[in-house]
């Protein structure tokens, strides 16, 4: 699992969760640290914060679904932001799901448990 967020508090908090429930996480603070993660690791998972600083979410994820090592994989945004349109300009970048923060635990949860990677 990749988690992406500038705020480095809020990462470590959502890192402290992820692996209370038994899951392996990396850590990128911005767009070109995640991408270059993508690339070494091939998460299955990626949460993926919006307004990240040097390079938007949204680019960030349209780059990782071009790469070989994330077609399939589960993109969550994690975001505060929220309105329909940024939904909708989610939905076309790549993002599967679009949360807003705060995140309730037991939604980003199930949409965990719900997830059965392809090829597997």
């Amino acid at each position: 699992m990749l988690l992406v967020d500038d705020n480095r508090d809020a990462a470590v908090l959502l890192h402290v969760l992820l692996t209370a429930w038994g899951h392996t996480a990396r850590v990128a603070h911005d767009g070109e640290q995640a991408l270059d993660m993508a690339r070494a690791f091939k998460p299955e998972v990626v949460l993926l914060d919006v307004g990240l600083p040097t390079m938007h979410g949204f680019e960030v994820a349209q780059r990782l679904r071009k790469l070989p090592s994330c077609q399939d994989c589960l993109v969550i945004a994690v975001t505060g932001w929220g309105q329909e349109a940024d939904r909708a300009q989610g939905k076309a970048a790549g993002i599967n799901h679009h949360l807003v923060k705060p995140v309730e635990p037991e939604t980003l949860r199930a949409l965990l448990a719900s997830y059965t990677p392809s090829g597997r």
